[in-house]
């Protein structure tokens, strides 16, 4: 990351919405010197959260890239993303939905996709489906999440798509480390999504009026077809095959 080059872009695009630089230190709830160190490149003297809350007053996002010799770092956690989303595609059409994977949109100054767009004709939902293989930025995740449900409506109607009801999931890939960031903050995300993951898939089956969830799903480990993130389940033999054993 070029710290200089990031804080020109910060500057670009504070002065692009017209903002002075206390305008944004209020929106971002951080100090006026703040703001300005950012602008001048002096990335080094600020935490990565702080960084991340005037990029979320910006609406743009700061991602940290680790970089080796192989090169190959985010190959891993790109593929499982895709592979969660297959699934959700999958399971999606065999409830009978219509799906749109990667669906762009630029409405009203915001811009983003959507990981999976889906829509049930027969009770005109539109479901807004978010994937996550890692939970890191809390905030970040609802807010962002939030912003996408509210312009679905828009975007299925330049698909076609006239919605009565819109959905929405956040779907996270099943493991420890999910499950206990999520429980950390269990208030947050059920404020947005207060249905589970049963709830959701009651929904896909049979759709009424509108559902907002949040479900761990496991994917499969490359290579050998088993599920990553379930845990293990410890099996006893009967005490008969142990003593016999012995």
């Amino acid at each position: 990351m070029d710290d200089q080059r990031v804080g020109a872009a910060f500057r670009a695009l504070r002065m692009r919405r017209g903002l002075r630089q206390i305008d944004l230190a209020v929106h971002a709830r951080v100090s006026h010197q703040t703001i300005s160190r950012i602008e001048r490149g002096q990335l080094d003297t600020l935490s990565l959260r702080v960084l991340r809350a005037v990029a979320r007053a910006l609406e743009v996002r700061v991602q940290v890239a680790p970089w080796s010799r192989r090169g190959d770092l985010f190959r891993f956690a790109t593929a499982d993303h895709a592979q969660l989303v297959e699934k959700v595609i999958i399971e999606l059409r065999k409830c009978g939905w219509e799906t749109r994977a990667e669906v762009s949109f630029s409405r009203y100054g915001e811009r983003g996709f959507i990981d999976v767009l889906a829509w049930h004709a027969p009770s005109r939902t539109v479901l807004v489906v978010e994937v996550k293989t890692e939970i890191v930025d809390v905030g970040e995740v609802v807010g962002v999440f939030d912003r996408k449900v509210r312009l679905a409506p828009a975007i299925a109607r330049d698909l076609g798509w006239i919605p009565g009801h819109v959905s929405c999931a956040l779907i996270v890939q099943d493991g420890k480390t999910n499950r206990r960031r999520v429980t950390g903050h269990l208030a947050t995300f059920r404020s947005s999504l207060p249905a589970d993951g049963r709830t959701l898939r009651g929904h896909l089956r049979c759709p009424v009026g509108a559902v907002a969830a949040l479900a761990f799903w496991p994917i499969a480990h490359r290579g050998d077809g088993r599920q990553v993130g379930t845990g293990h389940r410890r099996v006893r033999r009967p005490a008969s095959v142990r003593r016999n054993a012995a």
